[in-house]
């Protein structure tokens, strides 16, 4: 395993992430695909054996769950020095007032509680799981900054927003001396390209790392076309997966996936394989979080990067994608609401 910066930081990762929403107890959320401790166990350890030294969870993920179960294999698999906990708040985690949100309150709540599930004295990437528009960002960002200097919590990190909303966070950071976003967990695939228009320059402009979420665009993207939906992710998903990946866009998106079974033919490679490596041709990315779920889909990723894609398969890869809208950064029902107006019939939720 050849290791990278975190960003412009000086920590390093693999270039590959074990996005752990995939582990966490049935009973605690969701019981379709989650893998229980029994089952998640072995996965965190054979991802460790192949160097993979970078794992994302969140609070909410299992609701707790998922954190604890990470926290305790990676207490007994790994050296703790050497591994790359990130974790992320901001969604609802009980019922009643500041249960929820990025106020002072919830982030000094929140941070010891994930402490106290992943077993960890400090959390090296802590991330705010979207925006959180009823608390002022400054507010926010200054209480985040004060974790760090109270050594909780090494980096921060956020996720999918619109552009302009990070660049005032990097800007009152850089103005107020606090700790900065040193990465951006955003929603970036071969069928999901919007954030090349404004993010990305943006992150890269800012020595900003990018972490992917669904890199393989929930399981769509690893299977030929009709196949593509048969996921157990993607079928429980419902509505939310034909928003992030709208039908309107079948036959853009019915294109790539069949460009990238050519390319995998071509290369005697997996589906999957393709589309990470097609990621790691993105100067901006620093790992794609992939929600291992066997020991093949692991050691699919990692090989993943022994692949060299040529200037022809990433034109070919790229060339059926259309714009499509990106809404991504939206997560307030009012803000919603004036979107669905401006475009009839899209079926939006947060």
């Amino acid at each position: 395993m050849q290791y990278t910066k975190l960003g412009t930081t000086g920590m390093d990762v693999s270039p590959i992430a074990i996005g752990a929403m995939t582990y966490g107890e049935p009973d605690r959320g969701h019981p379709v695909w989650s893998k229980g401790e029994e089952e998640a166990r072995p996965l965190i350890r054979h991802a460790l054996e192949k160097g993979i030294n970078f794992f994302d969870t969140a609070n909410m993920y299992s609701n707790g769950s998922s954190e604890e179960i990470l926290g305790r294999a990676l207490k007994d698999f790994a050296d703790r020095d050497e591994v790359v906990i990130a974790t992320k708040l901001r969604h609802p985690m009980r019922p009643g007032p500041n249960g929820r949100g990025l106020s002072r309150k919830a982030i000094m709540t929140e941070v010891d509680h994930s402490l106290r599930r992943l077993g960890t004295d400090y959390i090296d990437l802590y991330q705010v799981h979207r925006n959180d528009h009823a608390t002022p960002l400054e507010e926010t960002l200054e209480a985040l900054s004060d974790l760090v200097k109270a050594g909780k919590v090494r980096y921060l990190g956020a996720s999918s927003m619109h552009a302009w909303e990070f660049a005032k966070a990097l800007h009152l950071q850089k103005q107020h001396g606090w700790a900065r976003f040193v990465t951006m967990q955003n929603h970036y695939n071969l069928l999901a390209r919007e954030e090349e228009r404004e993010m990305i320059p943006l992150c890269l402009d800012e020595g900003v790392g990018t972490l992917i979420w669904s890199p393989l665009a929930r399981g769509r993207l690893a299977r030929a076309w009709d196949d593509a939906r048969s996921t157990s992710r993607s079928t429980t998903d419902g509505a939310y997966a034909d928003t992030l990946y709208s039908p309107a866009e079948e036959a853009s998106n019915r294109a790539i996936i069949e460009a990238v079974g050519r390319i995998a033919d071509a290369h005697g490679a997996g589906r999957a394989q393709i589309a990470l490596a097609w990621l790691r041709r993105r100067p901006v990315v620093t790992a794609p979080l992939v929600g291992a779920g066997s020991i093949q889909q692991i050691d699919d990723a990692v090989t993943s990067l022994d692949i060299e894609l040529t200037d022809d398969d990433v034109r070919d890869l790229q060339a059926p994608y259309t714009p499509r809208y990106d809404w991504q950064g939206v997560s307030d029902e009012a803000e919603l609401d004036a979107i669905r107006k401006r475009i009839p019939g899209m079926a939006l939720t947060s």
